[in-house]
């Protein structure tokens, strides 16, 4: 999340921004279906706590939830034509949404001539467009109105875990639903996959590796790490990766530590122990991080 608020702050604040460098780890730009499961259940990769129906609708009154809805093309597969294709349009949400909103607006709203559900579809709508309209400002964000280059932006990408990367929308009479099928969790990210845009089929267990590419750095310039990429004493971390997701603990990679710290200092690779991944599809010739970096394959 840390990653949309200092894009949004760099899209609006440009050129007077005191910002020189920065790091993103596994920043979802452009969404997570997690999200959008959280909203609609209660339950996904976002936290630990055990499914309750206070959970959900804590859920359904986080703005900041809205921010992470997914948005990359072929993201969504819709059943029906008459159907929206767009998870920030309030026409693909099931009902039970606004009703949780409604409920909560009985309990603590203020005395309005609207009905209770009039507000909470009111309420609805506009958490779903702040959300849009900040991922509009990001996906228009270019880093040059901010007096800075893909060479100054050190954005790390997590693969090589199942990830769920698209979400099928049907009707169920008259009402949208989500159909959560696992085999919309995927993971080509693996050495007998060639084709790059398999290869794409993949993420970090909660952000879809599509979900993470921002629209204002090259995918040239991304790095990509995978949970291969945890050192041999890191037995911990790579336990907690199998029993709670490669997302939540990425940042304790001891390799990315190293990587930061040079990036941020300007410091050459003396050890030669940081490393590095290419975007699917970018040829080797073409990589470009914006530190130098040994190639992992």
């Amino acid at each position: 999340m840390g990653g949309l608020v200092i894009a949004g702050y760099l899209e609006r604040a440009g050129s007077k921004a005191p910002v020189h460098k920065v790091v993103t780890l596994a920043t979802p730009f452009q969404g997570s279906f997690e999200a959008v499961i959280k909203v609609a259940t209660g339950t996904a990769n976002l936290g630990i706590s055990p499914p309750s129906s206070r959970e959900r609708e804590a859920a359904r009154l986080t703005p900041a939830l809205y921010h992470l809805i997914p948005s990359f093309s072929n993201g969504i597969e819709i059943s029906t034509p008459t159907l929206p294709n767009s998870l920030f349009d309030p026409g693909v949400w099931q009902p039970t949404v606004v009703d949780s909103i409604a409920e909560f607006i009985r309990k603590t709203g203020l005395p309005s001539q609207k009905t209770k559900r009039q507000e909470a579809r009111e309420c609805f709508a506009s958490l779903l467009n702040q959300a849009k309209a900040h991922r509009d400002r990001i996906d228009g964000f270019k880093l040059s109105k901010a007096k800075m280059t893909a060479k100054n932006w050190l954005a790390v990408v997590g693969v090589g875990t199942k990830t769920r990367v698209r979400l099928r929308i049907v009707k169920r009479g008259n009402q949208p639903d989500f159909d959560l099928r696992s085999k919309d969790r995927a993971n080509e990210w693996k050495d007998k996959v060639r084709d790059p845009q398999a290869r794409r089929l993949t993420g970090d267990g909660t952000v879809p590796y599509e979900g993470a590419v921002p629209q204002f750095i090259p995918e040239k310039s991304l790095v990509l790490v995978t949970p291969e990429d945890y050192g041999y004493w890191e037995i911990q971390d790579r336990s907690l990766t199998l029993a709670a997701g490669f997302h939540g603990i990425l940042p304790n990679m001891n390799m990315l530590h190293r990587l930061i710290v040079r990036f941020f200092t300007d410091r050459s690779d003396k050890r030669k122990n940081t490393w590095g991944r290419m975007a699917p599809g970018v040829a080797k010739k073409d990589w470009n991080p914006p530190l130098k970096l040994r190639l992992e394959e």
